[in-house]
């Protein structure tokens, strides 16, 4: 169940046991990362609600907090479904490139499939900070480019408790 929002006419919030979540439990895991999730196939809500489960199972990584989720309009290619977007603050135990694949793979065990830039998609996850890292490699740009554009990080990330 979720608490829902409504932000404006194309925006809403939804709050649930997950999301909006903090824990006081401390990591020994050495890098903290900001990641950005989204998505707008399927029943998205319930995927995130899997995906924060995975991600308290794995032994590399330790859920810190989790963002609202923000119901919100596609850009760039604007003729498909909203998106749900949330953040997701970690404590990893994995170098930068190695939790970029890592990601990749759970992209991948939620069936995403990339066809063109900005397609609708099951499940988006982006690193939007790395510890205080600044990586530009053709694989990777930490911090996430454009972020600070962005409704569906910005807005997300409003909501994390300090």
């Amino acid at each position: 169940m979720y608490l829902k929002r409504e932000l404006g006419k194309s925006l809403t919030t939804f709050k649930g046991i997950h999301f909006g979540y903090k824990t006081l439990k401390r990591s020994s895991h050495r890098y903290e990362a900001t990641v950005g999730i989204g998505g707008n196939l399927g029943d998205v809500l319930r995927r995130f609600e899997h995906l924060f489960v995975s991600l308290k199972k794995d032994v590399r990584v330790e859920v810190l907090q989790t963002s609202l989720i923000l119901k919100n309009p596609p850009f760039g290619f604007v003729d498909q479904k909203d998106f749900f977007n949330a953040i997701v603050v970690l404590q990893v135990s994995m170098q930068p490139r190695l939790f970029l694949d890592y990601l990749m793979r759970l992209e991948k065990k939620y069936a995403r499939h990339r066809s063109f830039a900005n397609a609708p998609r099951t499940l988006d996850l982006d690193i939007i900070f790395f510890q205080d890292r600044v990586i530009k490699s053709q694989k990777l740009v930490i911090p996430h480019p454009k972020w600070h554009e962005r409704q569906s990080v910005l807005l997300p990330l409003g909501s994390l408790k300090i």
